[in-house]
């Protein structure tokens, strides 16, 4: 099939985008507001964009508490999300009120970040401390302003929990990071379907 992504009428139950780029890493972005108040708040659209030195975006549609706490603070920690803790992860998505704490309403426990004010994930296997560095909101090729949001950090600090560092290098497939697809579909990375592939040498 083909389909005017521009008209998005590709006459199927649900747009198939998501699906089709997929399937994406989550940013687990825990940031803190200058009240002191926490959110916690899980983004498919999200990645590691730079390197030298490692800068990490995630975007959101609407201006969330997350973005919003980010701006006014300039600081975040991107949580790894994994299969051991896909449901608690699923319930710091619910809208909960301004100034309720998803850690609580989730039962995770908050760990103390080393560079950065914001709080960590305590069950998360990996996280990293961000310094702010932009916020954008994103236009279409109309020059109109989306309700979009695309936050730039830069990342400060890393943690990794030791039990997944083996011969110096991270075993991320054993920490069984889930990825989301389509729908409210999801993927899991584990041990047995990880492979290697070397890079071809130039000419």
């Amino acid at each position: 099939m083909f389909y005017d992504a521009t008209k998005n009428d590709h006459g199927l139950k649900h747009s198939p985008m998501k699906a089709l780029v997929g399937p994406r890493p989550i940013g687990w972005i825990s940031a803190l507001n200058g009240k002191g108040e926490v959110n916690l708040s899980p983004y498919s659209f999200f990645n590691l964009v730079g390197e030298n030195p490692f800068i990490v975006a995630f975007s959101s549609s609407g201006y969330k508490d997350a973005v919003a706490f980010v701006d006014e603070t300039k600081e975040f920690v991107c949580n790894l999300a994994t299969y051991d803790t896909r449901e608690a992860m699923n319930l710091t998505s619910a809208p909960l009120p301004r100034g309720e704490s998803e850690f609580g309403f989730s039962g995770l426990t908050t760990a103390p970040s080393r560079l950065v004010k914001p709080p960590r994930v305590a069950e998360a296997p990996a996280a990293l401390e961000c310094q702010w560095l932009q916020t954008i909101q994103l236009q279409d090729r109309d020059g109109r302003q989306m309700d979009q949001y695309l936050v730039l950090g830069q990342v400060v600090g890393v943690h990794i929990d030791d039990r997944f560092i083996k011969d110096g290098l991270v075993d991320n497939a054993a920490m069984r990071p889930i990825m989301r697809g389509g729908y409210m579909d999801y993927f899991v990375a584990t041990p047995e379907t990880k492979f290697s592939i070397q890079r071809p040498k130039g000419a």
